[in-house]
C-alpha cells in the first residue's frame, strides 16, 4: 500500500488547549452542589516524566509500525497487564470448548501457510468465547462485545486468531486500552456496577473518544445481546497479510460465520435470563455439544490489494472500520466445528492463552496500531496470569506439532533442553536446533519511511460515515432497538453533561436516531452536534450483512421449544411438537406446575425438565401451552405461569396452544391473540408451527 501525504490529527475532537475544565455541578457532602474549576496536574509516567501525548503510540509515520522505545506505552500497558492476577483482567468470564478445523477450499495462490495448502487438511482446534467487561462471576447476557478467539493447532506451530463477535473497536490505538477498560469497569471507588456499560464513568470516556461511535452503534444493536455463542459471528477484527511462496503480500481481514445463522434476544429477555439462569450461553453450548448437536462456522476471508486500500474511503489500518463485504466479497476456505465439551474448566478453558502474536509462515501483521500494541501486550499478560514464561508448557497452550528451542528453567519448567548445549551457535555435533532460513518465519519486507513521531492517519479521523452506515443498514426493528439501547444505557448516566455530549454525536450518524434518544432521554431541544473532524461521507450503500434479522437462521435446528403442560393433555399433540421438533434438529423442554410432570389422558407419565417458575418462556426460542380446563383454571393461579404466557406474547415469539390454553393468555392480559399464535392439533398443524418458528419472532406483534 503506497504511503499517502502525512497528515495529522489529533483524536479527541473535545481537547482543549488550556489546563482549566469545568466540570458538572456534583453533590456535595451536606447534599447542596458545588461548581468546581479543577486545574489539572500535568500527567507524567511513574518515574516522573511529563508525558507530551497520551493519545497514540509512537510509530514510524503517521501509518507505520509502532516503535519499541516508546517506554511511555510501555509502562501504561505493562502496569495495566499486571493489574489483577489469576483472573483476565478482561474477557474474564469465558467458556471454551474443543474441536477442529478444516480446510474447504486451498488458497496457495494466497498464501504459504501449509494448512491452507490443500482441501481436506484439519488440525485440532480450541476455542474460547468470552464477554468483555465483567469479572469471572458476571452473569452470561450482560450487554457487550462477546471475545471469540480460536486456537489451530497447525503442523507450522499454534496460530491464534483472537477477535470478537463485533468486527470493528472502541479504539485505533492500544495506547488507549487501559483508559478505555478502566472505563467501563467498576468505579474503583465503589466498586461497581460490574458486567455493565449503563454508567457515567463509560459514556463519559465514550462522549470524549469520537472514534468510538462506530462501535457503539454495534454494542448497542442486537450484536451486544446475541441468543447464543452458537448464533453468533466472530471476527478477526485487523487487517493482517497474507504472504505466498513467492513473497507476494495480500490484505486479509478473517470471519467466523455459524451454520446456524444469526440470533440475538431482546433487553428484557435478557434481564430476565440474568436471573432465571446467569449461565444460559454457557449451558447452552455445553448441552448442544453434549447431543451432538456440533455448533459449526465458515471461516472466510475478504483479501484486498494495494490499489484497493488506496482507493478506499478509509483506513485498511484502522480497527474502528470495516471493509463491507458488498465492496470485497468473503470467500469461504474452510469451517470449525466444536465437537468436544473440555475435561476440566480450569486445566483449559481458564489455563488457554491466546496471543495475537501466535501466526504461521504465510501469515504476518500490517502497521495497525491497536494490533501492534495486541501483539505487544498479550505475552507479557500470559506471563503475568499464569505465573512466569513456561505457560506453553500447559497442555492446551502446548504445540501439537515438534518444536526445539534453547529456552530453560523458569517457573514451573515441565521440559528443557538436553544435553551439554543450552546455546547457539555450537560446535558440538549434537548441539541441538538450528534456524531454517528456508521454512522459517520471514516478516514481509514492508518498506517504510517517516519521521519518529506521535501521530495517526488523516483517515483516521472519520468517526461518523461507517456508524452511520451500519444504522442505516439496519431493519426498522433493529433500529428500534439500538435506539432503546441508547436510551436505556443513558438514562442510568447520573450527569445531564455526559448524557448531552453523547447525544451531541448522534445526529452526525443519523438525525432520526438522535431524535428518538434526545426524546426518550427528555431532553426540550436536541444538543447541538459535534463538528467532525472529517466530513461525514454521505450516500455509503448499506450492507445487508451487517443485519441480525437478514441472516437469521433458516430452519428450528438448533433452537429450543419450551412446552407448558398440564394433567390430562392429549398425548398425541405433544407427541406430534416432539417429532416435529426432532425432525428439524431441534431441542424441546418440558415445563409443568411441579418437576414431577404430568399425566397425559391416557395415563402416560410425561416427567418434567423445569417447573414453570425455573423455566420462563425467555429460555426457549418459541413455546407451546398444552393444557385442560382444569389445568388452566390451575395455572391460573400460579403468578409464574401468567409470566410465562405474557412473556412470550410481549416477545414476539411464535406461540402454539392447544385445549383450554387461549385462556391462560387472557389471565395474563393477552386479551387479542394474532397470527404469530397457532393451534396445533396433530401431526401436520405440529409441522406447520415448527416451521413458521424459523422467521425467529412475529415482529408484526411489535408494531
Amino acid at each position: 500500500m503506497s504511503e499517502k501525504k502525512p497528515q495529522f490529527s489529533p483524536s479527541i475532537e473535545t481537547q482543549k488547549s488550556n489546563d482549566m475544565v469545568e466540570r458538572p455541578e456534583t453533590p456535595g457532602q451536606g447534599g447542596e452542589t458545588h461548581q468546581h474549576v479543577i486545574d489539572h496536574q500535568r500527567m507524567t509516567t511513574s518515574q516522573g516524566i511529563p508525558v507530551s501525548d497520551n493519545q497514540n503510540s509512537l510509530k514510524v509515520g503517521p501509518r507505520g509500525p509502532a516503535l519499541l522505545e516508546d517506554f511511555h506505552f510501555r509502562e501504561k500497558i505493562f502496569h495495566f497487564d499486571h493489574e489483577r492476577i489469576p483472573e483476565r483482567v478482561v474477557h474474564a468470564r469465558g467458556y471454551g470448548a474443543r474441536g477442529y478445523f478444516e480446510t474447504t477450499d486451498a488458497i496457495p495462490e494466497l498464501t504459504s501457510a501449509h494448512l491452507l495448502q490443500e482441501k481436506g487438511r484439519k488440525v485440532p482446534a480450541f476455542v474460547r468465547f468470552s464477554t468483555v467487561a465483567g469479572n469471572k462471576g458476571s452473569m452470561d447476557l450482560a450487554r457487550d462485545a462477546r471475545g471469540f478467539a480460536v486456537k489451530l493447532y497447525t503442523e507450522e506451530g499454534n496460530w491464534d486468531i483472537v477477535g470478537n463477535n463485533i468486527p470493528v473497536f472502541f479504539i485505533q490505538d492500544a495506547m488507549k486500552f487501559p483508559d478505555l477498560v478502566h472505563s467501563v469497569k467498576e468505579a474503583p471507588d465503589r466498586a461497581f456496577p460490574q458486567a455493565q456499560s449503563a454508567h457515567d464513568n463509560f459514556w463519559d470516556f465514550i462522549s470524549l473518544m469520537p472514534e468510538a461511535m462506530h462501535m457503539v452503534m454495534w454494542t448497542m444493536s442486537d450484536r451486544g445481546i446475541p441468543r447464543s455463542f452458537r448464533f453468533m459471528e466472530g471476527f478477526g477484527v485487523h487487517t493482517f497479510r497474507f504472504v505466498n511462496a513467492d513473497g507476494k503480500s495480500s490484505f486479509v481481514k478473517f470471519h467466523w460465520k455459524p451454520k446456524q445463522g444469526l440470533q440475538s434476544v431482546l433487553w428484557d429477555e435478557a434481564v430476565k435470563i440474568n436471573g432465571a439462569d446467569p449461565d444460559f450461553h454457557r449451558r447452552d453450548l455445553w448441552g448442544a455439544i453434549q447431543s451432538g448437536d456440533y455448533p459449526e462456522w465458515e471461516l472466510g476471508v475478504q483479501v484486498f490489494d494495494d490499489e484497493f486500500a488506496d482507493k478506499f474511503d478509509f483506513d485498511v489500518l484502522d480497527a474502528t472500520k470495516l471493509i463491507p463485504e458488498e465492496d470485497v466479497p468473503v470467500r469461504i476456505i474452510g469451517r470449525l466445528v466444536l465437537d468436544s465439551v473440555v475435561d476440566n474448566f480450569f486445566a483449559e478453558t481458564e489455563q488457554v492463552a491466546f496471543c495475537t502474536q501466535n501466526i504461521v509462515p504465510g501469515i504476518d501483521f500490517t502497521n495497525d496500531p491497536l494490533l501492534q500494541g495486541r501483539n505487544f501486550s498479550y505475552l507479557d499478560t500470559q506471563i503475568k496470569r499464569l505465573g512466569g514464561p513456561n505457560f506453553t508448557h500447559i497442555p492446551v497452550n502446548a504445540p501439537r506439532c515438534p518444536f526445539a528451542h534453547f529456552q530453560q528453567d523458569g517457573h514451573m519448567a515441565m521440559h528443557n533442553p538436553t544435553g551439554r548445549a543450552n546455546y547457539e551457535p555450537n560446535s558440538w555435533k549434537d548441539g541441538g536446533p538450528r534456524a531454517d532460513a528456508e521454512t522459517g518465519f520471514k516478516s514481509y519486507p514492508e518498506e517504510i519511511s517517516g519521521e519518529k513521531r506521535k501521530v495517526r492517519a488523516e483517515l483516521f479521523a472519520d468517526h461518523y460515515s461507517q456508524a452511520r452506515q451500519f444504522y442505516k443498514s439496519q431493519t426498522k426493528v433493529e433500529q428500534g432497538h439500538l435506539a432503546d439501547a441508547l436510551i436505556f444505557e443513558l438514562s442510568k448516566v447520573e450527569t445531564l453533561a455526559i448524557r448531552e455530549r453523547v447525544v451531541a454525536h448522534l445526529p452526525n450518524i443519523d438525525p432520526d436516531l438522535a431524535q428518538m434518544v434526545s426524546d426518550g432521554l427528555g431532553f426540550e431541544k436536541l444538543p447541538k452536534a459535534h463538528t467532525p473532524r472529517r466530513d461525514v461521507v454521505d450516500g455509503l450503500a448499506t450492507s445487508d450483512a451487517l443485519s441480525i434479522l437478514k441472516n437469521g437462521p433458516d430452519s428450528f435446528k438448533g433452537r429450543k421449544l419450551g412446552v407448558l403442560v398440564t394433567d390430562g393433555i392429549d398425548g398425541k399433540v405433544l407427541k406430534a411438537l416432539k417429532d416435529a421438533v426432532k425432525a428439524v434438529g431441534g431441542m424441546i423442554e418440558i415445563v409443568a406446575p411441579t418437576i414431577g410432570g404430568i399425566k397425559t389422558s391416557d395415563g402416560k407419565k410425561v416427567p418434567a425438565d423445569q417447573k414453570v417458575d425455573g423455566g420462563p418462556s425467555v429460555l426457549y426460542d418459541a413455546v407451546a401451552v398444552l393444557a385442560t380446563k382444569e389445568g388452566v383454571k390451575k395455572l391460573k393461579g400460579m403468578h409464574a405461569a401468567k409470566c410465562f404466557a405474557a412473556d412470550a406474547f410481549a416477545h414476539a415469539k411464535f406461540i402454539a396452544l392447544d385445549g383450554e390454553a387461549a385462556a391462560l393468555f387472557n389471565a395474563a392480559g393477552v386479551t387479542e391473540l394474532d397470527d404469530g399464535v397457532v393451534q396445533v392439533s396433530d401431526q401436520d398443524s405440529a409441522a406447520k408451527f415448527i416451521d413458521k418458528c424459523k422467521s425467529l419472532r412475529f415482529w408484526d406483534r411489535m408494531g
